[in-house]
C-alpha cells in the first residue's frame, strides 16, 4: 500500500555519524504531463514581464516537477503590480523569477565563485550574455571547447565544491529546504560539429547541489564518485531507434536524464517497500528534487550604464554578492576575486569610452581575470620590452590598478558592491591578491594562506607606489636597477618594490606579523619588529636604502613561478636535508653589501634569506633599538665547578639489554631459536624502513599537492584514520623511549607538540 509519509524519525548510519532523519517522502513525484508543459511554455512566451526564448522555456519546463504551477505563476503576468513572479531589484536592473521544485538531475552546476581564486585542471567556459532588439535576455551563453571540457568541468565543480564544504549531513535529515537560484544557459561549443544544448543551471546554492549529489551518491562514496555521477546522470544521452529521425541533442540528453529518473523510481519502490524505507530509499527521497528561483525575466532601468548583453549576469551577481558579501560570506579570498573582478569590468564598461582607453583596459581586464595568459602581458600593455612572465603580469597589473584615476574609480565601484562605506587600502590590497597570484597558486599553495593574509595586510602598496608620476622599468634583470634606485630614480624604486615585495610575499618570506613572535637573534619564524607588510616593503624600497633595494632585486631577480623555494619548504622549516630532485632548489638570498655579488656566504654556501633579514633590512635603525631594548642585562658568571662529566657513564647496550630478558627459564636460547635480541633488533630495522617509507609517501603527497589547490586529503574520514594510525604509532614509540641520564632527562623535549 502506498505511503504518503513516512512520519516516525529514522536514524540513518552515514560514516562514523549516525544521522537523524526527520521527514522522508513515501512517494516519489511522477514525471511531468506533455500537456502541462506545453502550457508553461505558451504563457511564458506570451508574458510581458518575463524575457526567454522558447528553447529555453522548454528547459524550464522541462526541469519543473510541476509545471503547471509555474504556469500559474507566468499566466497574465503582463503588469508588476498583480504578477506572482518574484522581483529582486539591483543596481541599474530589475530580476524575475518563479519559484517551484525543480528535479536535481535537471541543474547543472554553474561557475563556482568559492574557487574561483584557485587556479584549477579545467579552465571555466567563456561566459557572454544576450540582447534581444535591445533588451536584455535572461539567459546566458557558456562556450566549452567540446563535450569532453564540459564533462570535465561538471566534473571538477562538484569534486571541488566538496572539497570545500558539504552539507550532505543536513540534506540528509531533511532534504533542500533554501531554494537555488537557477537560470536558462545554452551550452555552446567550439568544435562546430556539436550544437548547442539548451539546460538550466545553479548560479546560487552550488554547494547545496554537490551535497545533494554526494547523498545520493553514498556514505561510502568518496567526492571523484559523487562528481562522476553527477557528470554522467546531466549529460545521459538516450539512443535513438535507427529508423526515427535523429532528435536535437537538447532533446536527447532530456529523455536520458528522464530515464535516469525511471530508474531511481524503481530502486526506491523496491527499498521502500518495508515497513521502514532503507538508507538508500532515504537517500533518493532526500536528493530527488529541490526547490529554486528560475530567473525568466529582467528588465534595464533607464539609468544603467551597461550594455544590454551585459545586463542579467550583473544582475545575478549583484543579487549573489549581496548574499554572499554581506550576508552568508564566501571566504575572503572568494569575495575579494568577485569584488576586485566586477568593479573592474564595471569600470571597463562605464567610464573607458569616457577616458578613451576601452580597448586597453578590456585587455587588462582579460588579463586580471585570466582570460589571457601572462605571456600576453607584453601586447596588454603595448610594450615589447615587458618579459613574458607572471611577475611581471603581477607588476604591470599592480601598476596600472594603482594609478590615481582608475584606483579611484575602482575604489568607489568596490564599496558599492561591498555596501561599505569605507575601504582602507589595506582593503583595495586585499582585493588585488587573488588577482596577482593568479599564475602560481597551484604551484605555491603551501605558502597561499600566508600570501593572502599579507596582502589584506597591505601587500605592496607602499605610499611610493601609489603616486601617480612613475612608471615600471622593463627588464630581466632586476638588480641592474638597484644603481639607479640609490641614485634617486623612483621608477627604478618603484618597480623594485612590486616585484620583489610580490615575490618575498608569494615565498612566504614576508607575511602579516600577526602571527610572528619578535626575536632578538637571527633564526626562522622570528622578527625583530612587527609592521604592516607595506610598511616592511615600503621601507625595503626607501631611498638610500641599499640593503633593502638589493633585498628586492634577489628576490624578485630569483624569484620563480613553478615551485616554492628552498626557504619556504616543508623540509627546511624542519631543518631536514632537502631530497635529491635532479634539480637544483633554489633559494632566496641573504644580503652581504660587502661581497661582490651582494650575496652572503657561509663558506662556499648562499646563506638563505630569513623573514627576519627581510623585516630587519626595511629599517636597520628601528631593529637595532628594538633589539637592544629588548634584550636583558647579561648574567653574572655562575660559580662552581664543571658539570661536564658528571652522570657519564657507559652507554646502556640496547641489544645486551635485550639478551637479559625473556629466552629460557635458564636464560639460554636453544639452538634453533633466533635470539630474541637479534629479533628485536631486526624488528626495529623493519619499524624504521615502515617510518622511512611512510616518511617517503607523504613527502611525495606534498609534491602531488602542489598541483592543487585543495588539501591532498579530501575524505576527512580517511584523514583521521591516517591521523590516528600515526599517533598511536607514536605514542607506541615513545613508550619504549630508553633510560637517560638525570641531567639529560631534565632538558626540555624537542618539539613536543609534533603530533
Amino acid at each position: 500500500m502506498p505511503k504518503s509519509e513516512v512520519q516516525q524519525p529514522i536514524t540513518v548510519e552515514w560514516g562514523r555519524e549516525q544521522v537523524l532523519v526527520s521527514d522522508v517522502a513515501g512517494e516519489l513525484p511522477e514525471g511531468s504531463d506533455t500537456d502541462a508543459r506545453a502550457k508553461l511554455v505558451k504563457h511564458g512566451r506570451e508574458s510581458g514581464l518575463a524575457t526567454l526564448p522558447e528553447d529555453a522555456w522548454y528547459a524550464v519546463a522541462r526541469a519543473s516537477v510541476a509545471p503547471e504551477l509555474v504556469a500559474l505563476q507566468l499566466r497574465g503576468a503582463g503588469d508588476a503590480d498583480g504578477s506572482l513572479l518574484l522581483e529582486e531589484h539591483v543596481d541599474g536592473a530589475t530580476l524575475r523569477s518563479v519559484h517551484t521544485r525543480v528535479w536535481l538531475s535537471e541543474l547543472f552546476p554553474g561557475i563556482q565563485p568559492r574557487t574561483g581564486q584557485q587556479v584549477l585542471d579545467v579552465d571555466d567556459p567563456q561566459v557572454s550574455g544576450t540582447a534581444e532588439d535591445g533588451r536584455p535576455q535572461a539567459f546566458l551563453r557558456y562556450r566549452y571547447r567540446d563535450l569532453d571540457h564540459l564533462r570535465k568541468h561538471i566534473h571538477q565543480t562538484v569534486h571541488a565544491t566538496l572539497q570545500m564544504n558539504s552539507y550532505e549531513e543536513s540534506i540528509l535529515a531533511r532534504r533542500v529546504t533554501r531554494a537555488l537560484i537557477v537560470h536558462p544557459v545554452v551550452l555552446d561549443f567550439d568544435d562546430e560539429d556539436t550544437e548547442s544544448v539548451h539546460v538550466l543551471v545553479a548560479r546560487d546554492g552550488i554547494t547545496r547541489l554537490a551535497s545533494a549529489w554526494k547523498v545520493l551518491a553514498g556514505p561510502g562514496a568518496v567526492k571523484d564518485e559523487a562528481a562522476t555521477l553527477a557528470m554522467e546522470t546531466l549529460v545521459a544521452e538516450l539512443p535513438q531507434p535507427a529508423n526515427e529521425p535523429l532528435k536535437p541533442r537538447t532533446q536527447r540528453w532530456g529523455l536520458g536524464r528522464e530515464r535516469k529518473r525511471e530508474l531511481l523510481r524503481e530502486e526506491f519502490a523496491k527499498e521502500a517497500a518495508g515497513e521502514q524505507p532503507s538508507r538508500r530509499a532515504i537517500q533518493i527521497a532526500q536528493t530527488f528534487v529541490v526547490p529554486a528561483h528560475i530567473a525568466v525575466g529582467v528588465r534595464a532601468h533607464t539609468s544603467g550604464a551597461l550594455p544590454a548583453a551585459d545586463v542579467f549576469d550583473d544582475a545575478l551577481r549583484s543579487i549573489l554578492a549581496s548574499v554572499h558579501v554581506e550576508f552568508k560570506p564566501w571566504d575572503a579570498t572568494a569575495q575579494n576575486l568577485e569584488v576586485a573582478t566586477r568593479a573592474l569590468k564595471l569600470v571597463v564598461q562605464t567610464r573607458a569610452r569616457e577616458w578613451g582607453k576601452e580597448e586597453e583596459l578590456g585587455e587588462v581586464y582579460a588579463l586580471a581575470v585570466g582570460r589571457r595568459p601572462a605571456a600576453d602581458t607584453p601586447a596588454v600593455f603595448r610594450d615589447p620590452r615587458i618579459p613574458q612572465t607572471p611577475l611581471w603580469r603581477a607588476v604591470s597589473l599592480l601598476h596600472v590598478l594603482t594609478r590615481p584615476d582608475l584606483f579611484a574609480e575602482l575604489h568607489s565601484r568596490a564599496k558599492e558592491i561591498k555596501n561599505e562605506r569605507r575601504m582602507s587600502t589595506k582593503g583595495y590590497a586585499g582585493l588585488l591578491g587573488p588577482v596577482v597570484d593568479q599564475p602560481w597558486r597551484s604551484e605555491k599553495k603551501t605558502a597561499l594562506t600566508q600570501a593572502r593574509k599579507a596582502w589584506t595586510n597591505g601587500g605592496v602598496l607602499c605610499a611610493d607606489v601609489l603616486k601617480g608620476n612613475w612608471v615600471p622599468v622593463p627588464t630581466d634583470d632586476f638588480t641592474s636597477l638597484v644603481g639607479p634606485a640609490l641614485a634617486g630614480d623612483l621608477d627604478a624604486r618603484c618597480t623594485l618594490a612590486l616585484a620583489g615585495g610580490t615575490a618575498l610575499i608569494a615565498d612566504k618570506l614576508l607575511t602579516s606579523n600577526v602571527g610572528s613572535s619578535l626575536g632578538t637573534e637571527r633564526e626562522p619564524g622570528k622578527v625583530p619588529f612587527r609592521a604592516d607588510a607595506h610598511v616592511v616593503v615600503g621601507g625595503l624600497a626607501r631611498e638610500g636604502n641599499e640593503l633593502g633595494l638589493w633585498t628586492l632585486a634577489l628576490a624578485a631577480q630569483r624569484f620563480e613561478s613553478g615551485r616554492m623555494p628552498r626557504n619556504a619548504s616543508s623540509r627546511h622549516d624542519l631543518g631536514l636535508p632537502e631530497e635529491d630532485t635532479g634539480a637544483a632548489r633554489y633559494q632566496h638570498v641573504k644580503v652581504d653589501l660587502g661581497a661582490p655579488d651582494r650575496i652572503s656566504r657561509v663558506g662556499d654556501a648562499e646563506e638563505p634569506l630569513l623573514e627576519w633579514d627581510v623585516v630587519h633590512a626595511s629599517d636597520v635603525a628601528r631593529a637595532t633599538r628594538t633589539i637592544e631594548a629588548a634584550r636583558p642585562s647579561a648574567p653574572a658568571p655562575a660559580s662552581g665547578g664543571s658539570a661536564a662529566g658528571s652522570g657519564a657513564g657507559q652507554p646502556s647496550g640496547g641489544a645486551g639489554a635485550g639478551a637479559g630478558q625473556g629466552g629460557s627459564p635458564t636464560g639460554s636460547a636453544s639452538a634453533t631459536e633466533v635470539p630474541l635480541a637479534t629479533r628485536i633488533a631486526e624488528q626495529i630495522r623493519e619499524l624504521a624502513r615502515a617510518l622511512a617509507g611512510a616518511e617517503s609517501a607523504l613527502i611525495k603527497l606534498d609534491e602531488l599537492g602542489q598541483g592543487i589547490t585543495s588539501p591532498v586529503f579530501d575524505d576527512l574520514d580517511q584523514w583521521q584514520e591516517l591521523r590516528e594510525t600515526a599517533i598511536r604509532a607514536q605514542n607506541r614509540i615513545h613508550a619504549h623511549k630508553p633510560p637517560v641520564d638525570d641531567e639529560e632527562e631534565d632538558e626540555p623535549a624537542e618539539d613536543a607538540e609534533a603530533g
